[in-house]
């Protein structure tokens, strides 16, 4: 994975940006000693924004980019005149990117729309200028609001793949020749355990120009929940998926418990995984005879659809593509648009060399010259926005 530019797992530091001070000023011309106060607000602090693109396919950018700071809010003038707002930053990431506090592992949020935005860190608001606590018994306030500080957070940025059919198997099961049997990817194809390191994607053609997306993660092992193997890392990307197509190898011991077991390690990772629709596909069929499969079809679930195929002579593909297109347009799927609540970034989830990547110094926000310490700030905070608290100022 270290030389692969597929990117979807990524640890970074944002900080929006702090609000402008309001400003004490007292208006001065000639003729007019007592001009009264003037000073203007401060302007806000820049915002943290997702944007989805779905151009992007991966969080590489992010992977030389691990400070996003937004811009400070000027302090205020006088004349009434406002200060400039902080600079928002705008991060674009591929739909599908699921955000979680790297501290907690809380869920934060998610973007799965081209264009979408999502606010992620707020900017700080500006101060209120003096000339708004201007009354009939304080007619020259000498004082301000100071703007309120930046918020700084660590996330995680986690990628999942939006696809209709996620493939699970066992290594060696053939997930990978049915890809490139069907669609036109290409992903490595090899004798040996573990040759897809990374998840691959490919659009299956269907009957009158219609199509599906089809996702390729790598093969889980019994015991992937508690850390063996590589799957449980990409289990992430099949979450999103409408259809689970299993696929065990004809010449296995067991077909039906190694079902069982890919089952138990999905439900561990995810139960939610367990109410999507499922196919069983018995892959490298080509040598069997019709009294094998017979034999065979005796020992599966009942409630479960399955077809024997082989990838190489093309045996009962045509019959996998109708039963999963009939799983992806099922009422279910097409209702509305599924919902995912998805699980807490724990230990089993994370990837532990981006967990331990040590920020460099990033120094905090300068304080403003009109900013007052923490206990006074509070107070002059809680006391004055009360009344203040909208876009507008007012007069």
């Amino acid at each position: 994975m270290a030389d692969s530019n597929f990117i979807d797992y990524v640890k970074i530091l944002c900080r929006s940006g702090k609000g402008g001070a309001g400003s004490r000023h007292f208006y001065r011309a000639k003729y007019i000693p007592k001009g009264g106060p003037d000073g203007g607000d401060g302007g806000r602090g820049g915002h943290i924004i997702l944007r989805g693109n779905k151009n992007m396919w991966t969080l590489l950018p992010l992977k030389y980019q691990r400070h996003v700071f937004a811009g400070n809010g000027q302090s205020g003038t006088g004349n009434r005149s406002s200060g400039k707002d902080g600079e928002d930053k705008i991060i674009e990431v591929p739909c599908g990117t699921v955000v979680f506090d790297s501290e907690t592992g809380d869920f934060l949020c998610e973007v799965t729309q081209d264009g979408e935005e999502i606010k992620l860190l707020r900017g700080g608001r500006g101060g209120l200028g003096n000339w708004h606590f201007k009354s009939s018994t304080n007619r020259t306030p000498r004082y301000a609001q100071p703007g309120e500080p930046a918020i700084e957070k660590s996330v995680i940025l986690e990628l999942k793949l939006l696809a209709d059919v996620g493939l699970v198997g066992f290594p060696n099961a053939g997930k990978s020749t049915l890809l490139s049997a069907i669609s036109a990817a290409r992903p490595k194809i090899a004798d040996y355990p573990f040759t897809t390191m990374e998840p691959q994607l490919g659009i299956v053609s269907y009957r009158d120009n219609r199509s599906f997306v089809m996702a390729d993660i790598p093969g889980i092992i019994e015991g992937a929940s508690e850390g063996k193997g590589l799957g449980l890392r990409f289990l992430r990307h099949i979450e999103r998926n409408a259809v689970l197509l299993f696929m065990v190898p004809a010449d296995a011991n067991d077909i039906r418990n190694e079902y069982e077991i890919l089952l138990n390690e999905l439900a561990r990772f995810n139960p939610e995984l367990m109410d999507k629709q499922r196919v069983l596909a018995i892959s490298k069929s080509d040598q069997l005879d019709e009294e094998l499969m017979a034999e065979i079809e005796k020992e599966l679930p009942d409630d479960l659809p399955h077809v024997f195929i082989s990838a190489v002579s093309g045996m009962g593909l045509t019959a996998l593509k109708d039963i999963l297109w009939r799983a992806i347009t099922d009422e279910a799927n097409r209702a509305e648009p599924m919902t995912i609540t998805h699980r807490r970034l724990d230990g089993h989830h994370r990837v532990r060399e981006e967990d331990e990547f040590i920020f460099e110094n990033a120094p905090a926000p300068e304080p403003d010259e009109d900013m007052l310490d923490d206990e006074e700030w509070d107070d002059e905070w809680d006391d004055n926005w009360e009344d203040y608290d909208s876009e507008e100022p007012q007069s």
